[in-house]
């Protein structure tokens, strides 16, 4: 990417809805889901008060990005109509950007129509689609029409039938070139500011799962920022015989091999931790560098 004023390019200022931001990097984004059903039951926020009290603890711990979904995106989880989902996001976005003018917030949403909503009424900075793009046909001319950074994740199917999705000749390359050509697209249509995501626990394995995490740095080779969503999935708990909350220290393992294989953005319910290990992250290259 060309070091210029585009949201992620690693220099001096990011450029946020016009605002010029020192960046800092790896960033964490910090999950809030306004869902009765995400599976991590530590995340699940509904009450007003409760969104923004957690929109404060991502802040306060250091978080640089507040993630907000309204569409549980679990296998199997229930499939909600689109107004269903911009009504839930309709009752916090507006206060959430009066409590935090100044918050970069992205929405995590598949549906070009709640992505549309989301930055015209209510100035999301960022959209989050699991799905890149393929499940709404519309999304990409949406992004590339409301210039804001987008989140190109990659997964097969729906979260309601992924799990039978996971056969892959060869996992890393196809994924790249889902990659590649989604991302040629998108360029093609002006879109400046691109973050993928490879979608880790979407259509693959446990096996899978670590597989993309050893290769995780081949992404690098799109010389775009990459996301890594590691925190408490399930390859995560069911290697260690647990529960999803009893996740974190596996989650701190894992984001801890991201960082050191490139990753730019780690997705995480438990903000402080990350922050932390991003932290130590910086310590250690620091003086690394050094030597």
């Amino acid at each position: 990417m060309e070091a210029k004023d585009t949201f992620f390019s690693k220099k001096e200022t990011l450029n946020v809805n016009g605002r010029l931001i020192s960046p800092s990097f790896p960033l964490v984004m910090g999950i809030v889901n306004i869902t009765p059903d995400s599976f991590y039951s530590g995340s699940r926020v509904n009450a007003e008060s409760e969104v923004l009290r957690r929109c404060e603890q991502i802040l306060s711990e250091g978080g640089e990005i507040i993630d907000i979904g309204a569409y549980s995106s679990r296998p199997d989880a229930e499939d909600i109509s689109t107004a269903e989902e911009k009504e839930r996001l309709a009752k916090v976005l507006g206060k959430i950007r009066k409590e935090f003018p100044y918050a970069i917030i992205s929405v995590d949403t598949y549906r070009s129509e709640v992505a549309s909503m989301a930055v015209k009424e209510f100035g999301a900075d960022l959209i989050n689609d699991i799905s890149g793009g393929t499940l709404d046909a519309d999304m990409f001319e949406t992004i590339a029409s409301l210039h804001v950074p987008y989140i190109l994740m990659h997964m097969k199917g729906t979260p309601q039938t992924m799990k039978t999705l996971s056969k892959y000749d060869n996992l890393t390359h196809e994924i790249l070139m889902f990659f590649a050509e989604r991302v040629n697209s998108l360029k093609k249509m002006g879109v400046a500011d691109i973050i993928i995501d490879p979608g880790f626990g979407f259509a693959k394995n446990i096996a899978q799962n670590f597989q993309l995490l050893s290769n995780l740095d081949k992404f690098r080779f799109l010389n775009l920022p990459v996301l890594a969503g590691l925190s408490r999935k399930s390859f995560i708990y069911k290697t260690l015989n647990q529960s999803p909350e009893e996740a974190l220290t596996g989650t701190i393992s894992m984001n801890t091999i991201a960082l050191l294989k490139g990753a730019d953005i780690l997705r995480v319910h438990d903000v402080k931790e990350a922050v932390e290990c991003v932290r130590l992250f910086r310590a250690y290259n620091q003086q690394a560098d050094k030597n």
